[in-house]
């Protein structure tokens, strides 16, 4: 296989995990070239350098596998479409859990298996539209925040506490008081990563918290030589930081949470589209992963603390 090739299956296949999350409803009959060639462009655009050079050891045949059975999303905010990439997801985890140069990415892909199971469950469970009479059938509409609160309780219910999180999570607590955030939100972490400090994005999120590039360097991290997006403490200062500075700016956790996961200017944009300054509102139009990551964060501080996102009480800051 020549490098042009090698890097077009690589890119393919990092920008289909980028885009997991981002799928338009309904898209047919897909041309693999065209998706290859969107894919590359969409890369050069928004992937980091280093994911090229990792995943020089996926296996091509597996990759060509995943891409003849799944389509391409680059965009979108239907959740429902995510639920058709559970096998492919499940196929492709352990080829990164298979070289050391893959796993941080095996990291990031195994903390959100849960969303391809949430993804069928609501499909399942999301009553049909009614028919026009000399109409299409339209598709399902995209589930409720409600109907999402509901199953991500459930799911939450019975996850045991994860062994990384053991040594960390009275420090990180201690840290997001310290900056001013209800220490509650620490778990966070458990849904960015399961508190695996070695966890990377396909588009260049680092360490326990996720935190992309731009986003630690204004919070005062630094990426060289060490990248303190990995080291737990620093990562945990710089992202309570972040979640404060949004809950100050939306005053609301589930909009800062949100905001956290697809950026401030997603949500102010929907919150004016919309006239609303309701995350119930326009939950429905947030990227498809926002809208799994809101109520997943809400269910698992929930199962965790036993407290209720929209009550947390801010602490003052003591750092």
């Amino acid at each position: 296989m020549d490098y042009s090739s090698a890097v077009k299956i690589r890119v393919a296949i990092i920008s289909l995990f980028a885009s997991i999350w981002l799928v338009p409803a309904q898209l047919e009959d897909v041309d693999l070239g065209e998706v290859v060639n969107t894919v590359q462009q969409f890369a050069q655009e928004n992937l980091d350098e280093e994911v090229l050079r990792a995943l020089q050891q996926v296996d091509r045949t597996k990759v060509e596998d995943f891409l003849n059975h799944f389509q391409a999303y680059l965009q979108g905010d239907y959740v429902l479409d995510v639920a058709q990439l559970k096998d492919a997801a499940n196929t492709i985890l352990p080829l990164l859990d298979a070289h050391e140069e893959t796993r941080p990415y095996a990291a990031w892909l195994r903390s959100r298996l849960d969303y391809f199971e949430v993804a069928e469950e609501l499909k399942a469970s999301t009553p049909p539209p009614k028919p026009e009479p000399g109409k299409p059938v339209p598709p399902l509409p995209n589930p409720t925040f409600k109907a999402e609160q509901r199953i991500w309780t459930k799911t939450v219910s019975t996850c045991p506490w994860p062994k990384a999180a053991v040594p960390f999570v009275p420090k990180l607590k201690t840290i997001f008081a310290g900056e001013g955030v209800p220490s509650a939100l620490v778990w966070l972490a458990e849904v960015e990563s399961g508190f695996d400090a070695r966890a990377r994005s396909p588009v260049g999120a680092v360490g326990m918290f996720q935190l992309m590039p731009a986003t630690a360097k204004g919070l005062g991290l630094s990426l060289f030589p060490f990248d303190q997006r990995q080291q737990p403490e620093p990562a945990a200062h710089a992202a309570a930081k972040y979640l404060r500075q949004l809950h100050e700016q939306f005053g609301d956790w589930r909009l800062a949470v949100a905001a956290y996961n697809s950026g401030a200017g997603t949500v102010s944009r929907l919150l004016q589209r919309y006239q609303s300054k309701s995350y119930e509102r326009i939950a429905p139009h947030l990227p498809a992963e926002t809208q799994m990551y809101v109520p997943k964060v809400e269910a698992m501080i929930l199962h965790r603390e036993g407290l209720e996102l929209e009550k947390l009480k801010t602490p003052i800051a003591s750092l």
